[in-house]
């Protein structure tokens, strides 16, 4: 019979050679590859598993979980400790730089402790998620690629056993939630700009993720309608238990005018029927507009872990 290719043998060792994706013609590629469906699995697993769920509610902590939380109240700090600087523009405060060199210089010792030492070697890659997460320390800016590096970091710790199944709600609930903290406080220091945003056509300046996890958490929800969270009142009451209201109260207290004016993609989800259809929506659109969308995955790292081969399964 005809001889089958023979797969090189896997590196033992974590650090494999990370390719970019530079050109626009590797999309089709990042569309086919194990990254992009073990990317869009994790999220959409992650989804399943808050629908219909508050904030608030009893979950399985893990202490793996608690030392991500730790990681990010380190972060946090970093933020106080680095105040920004007088400088003549008022957006992309230079001291962003010095906060972020921080976290360049400290991200494997951070995600070292996280880690079990029998995957030490892991570390360097998993890092460099960590390191994108944050935003861009040349351009001070900030964007759903940078939403997509943290959650890409997070499927890493899946992959290699740090984080379990029974870590789902708590991955979303405790540190995904955490991590929005502390980059809602980063973009408000260091007046970050948004990156590739679409202005008032993009869904929000700086996250998605929390308005796809938020809308599963709403489903069947005995008495809040999509139409309610244009009302202060309802955003006021219930943004500590769901995600998506927390995102429109951020929204509010960033912008001025009316909702309508500028966020208008918002607005009209606000006239969809139902949370499920919202869910669905969204997820089509970040497919579309974020993951589809060459500036924004046009810096996403592979390597052994999220791999730019084609899937296999």
């Amino acid at each position: 019979g005809a001889s089958e290719e023979v797969a090189p043998p896997v590196q033992p060792c974590f650090m494999v050679p990370r390719k970019e994706i530079n050109v626009v013609s590797d999309m089709a590629k990042w569309k086919r590859s194990q990254a992009y469906a073990d990317y869009m699995g994790f999220i959409l697993t992650l989804n399943e598993g808050v629908r219909g769920k508050k904030l608030t509610c009893e979950y399985k902590v893990s202490e793996p979980i608690e030392k991500l939380v730790a990681l990010l109240n380190t972060l946090d700090r970093w933020i106080d400790e680095t105040p920004p600087v007088d400088q003549p523009s008022r957006f992309g405060n230079k001291a962003f730089r010095t906060w972020y060199a921080k976290l360049d210089q400290e991200a494997e010792k951070l995600v070292s402790a996280v880690i079990p030492r029998h995957l030490a070697d892991a570390a360097p890659e998993v890092a460099v998620y960590l390191k994108e997460s944050v935003g861009n320390s040349t351009r001070i800016d900030y964007g759903t690629g940078h939403e997509a590096a943290f959650a890409a970091f997070l499927c890493c710790l899946c992959k290699i056993g740090v984080l379990r199944v029974d870590d789902q709600m708590a991955i979303v609930f405790k540190v995904f939630n955490r991590y929005l903290e502390v980059m809602r406080k980063l973009q408000k220091t260091y007046r970050m700009e948004p990156a590739g945003s679409q202005g008032v056509w993009g869904l929000d300046d700086f996250q998605f993720l929390p308005f796809i996890w938020g809308s599963s958490q709403l489903i069947d929800h005995p008495s809040l309608e999509p139409r309610h969270f244009v009302d202060e009142k309802v955003v006021n009451e219930n943004h500590k238990d769901f995600m998506f209201l927390e995102c429109i109260l951020f929204i509010t207290e960033m912008k001025t005018g009316p909702f309508a004016e500028h966020s208008n993609q918002l607005w009209n989800i606000s006239a969809v029927p139902s949370w499920s259809k919202v869910n669905q929506g969204l997820i089509r659109m970040y497919k579309a507009e974020c993951l589809e969308k060459f500036p924004v995955i046009q810096h996403f790292k592979f390597g052994s872990l999220l791999p730019i081969q084609p899937v296999t399964s």
